[in-house]
């Protein structure tokens, strides 16, 4: 884990990080860590909004629909979120456009793959399979669902 400045942190997250020692920079699953740090920053974070919540005016403005276009990026759990709509002068969706975080992270997954499989070449074609599917989900825990993806064709002649 890179050293960070702390300052943005609330406390508890600042105390586990100024504990924290990351030594092998190179490890795929040392965002687990940063991860359960940003946890933590989150709830400390929504604690802290609950206990001086004030009720807000209305959250909206009516709008009169009409044709336009328009792009936005969120973060979302595993990275950007970018999307991009064209609307008719109706308000209808014309077009939507959406790249989620799986595919903008790709090559990086590719490459942890490739490190752990270079790395495991000595385990079992099965363990090797698990360790591979571990290292996609570090990248997309989404793909959790379609976990079992991978089938793994090994040829160790």
């Amino acid at each position: 884990m890179a050293a960070a400045d702390p300052g943005f942190l609330t406390p508890r997250p600042a105390r586990v990080l100024s504990r924290r020692r990351e030594t092998d920079g190179r490890n795929p699953f040392r965002s687990i860590v940063v991860r359960s740090l940003e946890i933590l920053q989150a709830c400390s974070e929504a604690l802290a909004i609950v206990r001086d919540y004030r009720a807000p005016e209305p959250a909206f403005v009516e709008v009169e629909p009409r044709a336009g276009e328009g792009a936005a990026c969120t973060e979302a759990p595993r990275g950007l979120l970018y999307h991009r709509y064209r609307l008719d002068d109706e308000g209808r969706i014309l077009s939507a456009t959406i790249v989620p975080p799986t595919s903008q992270n790709q090559l990086a997954i590719e490459a942890d793959l490739r490190r752990l499989v270079e790395r495991g070449l000595d385990l079992p074609d099965a363990d090797l399979a698990h360790l591979c599917e571990r290292g996609v989900r570090n990248h997309d825990p989404c793909i959790s669902c379609a976990a079992h993806f991978l089938r793994l064709d090994m040829d160790r002649e």
